[in-house]
């Protein structure tokens, strides 16, 4: 592994010499909320990917840049046969307030190497990374499958389309999730485990998706997360319309404060 390492590090100083291509891309928004009852507020977002390749060796870099430059994700990456090196060099800061939604208590620390071997087997492929985790992964007959064995809980996933219906199942550490989606007459229509349910709708160069959001339990606080409350179900109206100049305009309706928030983003 410490040689799969310096090979990566060698890789990716050649790399700092001879950057084939740099592309960028990137978001930007502008929301105005009237919050229903409460002040209205208006909120914006605008972030940058920076992507750099050379031969097999990709170099992403994300940032938040609406007030102040913020890095949000550093990875590097490269493919040497059938071994895969991923560093990700970004530590994620999370949102830690304890204001009743959950979040963590004390940021986590995602960063590290990651080595993966990929190895075909018949229609199924083998990867092994450095935690030991393995993975079988494939398609049979249009349905495709994947398990992972690793010490904090197995995960298995299978998905396809049957009769025209989109079907996922994730079982993880023995707690199953699922999801159903399907088209009727131009409406496409999903159902999941949690009971959310979605229909989307394109109306003359609209698209309209409702959705129904079903109720929350409350959690205690626990060793990782705050507590959380209870939330009441609530639904959402979505109205949005790409424009010739590239833009996208959307209105979007909620009865959980019976807002009404309007937003125009752009990507390019």
């Amino acid at each position: 592994m410490k040689k799969l390492i310096a090979l990566f590090a060698v890789s990716a100083m050649a790399s700092t010499s001879a950057m084939a291509a740099i592309a960028l891309s990137g978001t930007s928004s502008v929301s105005y909320d009237d919050n229903g009852s409460a002040a209205s507020e208006t909120s914006y977002d605008a972030d940058l990917l920076v992507t750099g390749t050379a031969g097999s060796t990709t170099v992403t870099v994300g940032m938040d840049v609406e007030q102040t430059i913020a890095t949000t994700s550093a990875t590097m990456s490269t493919t040497i046969g059938p071994v895969t090196v991923v560093a990700d060099m970004h530590q994620v800061d999370e949102d830690n307030n304890d204001d009743g939604d959950g979040d963590l208590i004390a940021d986590s620390d995602d960063t590290g190497v990651t080595i993966s071997l990929d190895a075909p087997i018949g229609d199924a492929t083998v990867g092994v990374d450095n935690s030991g985790n393995v993975t079988i992964s494939g398609t049979w007959s249009g349905i495709t499958m994947s398990h992972t064995s690793k010490s904090a809980g197995d995960t298995t996933t299978a998905s396809g389309s049957i009769a025209g219906m989109d079907v996922s199942v994730t079982n993880k550490a023995g707690d199953t999730t699922w999801s159903l989606g399907t088209t009727v007459s131009g409406v496409a229509l999903t159902l999941a485990s949690s009971q959310k349910v979605t229909a989307t709708f394109g109306l003359a160069g609209n698209t309209m998706v409702v959705s129904s959001i079903p109720a929350a339990a409350s959690a205690a606080q626990d060793a990782t997360n705050y507590s959380s409350a209870s939330a009441a179900a609530y639904s959402t109206v979505a109205i949005s319309r790409s424009l010739t100049s590239g833009a996208t305009l959307a209105a979007t309706y909620s009865t959980s404060n019976d807002s009404l928030t309007l937003k125009a983003s752009v990507a390019f």
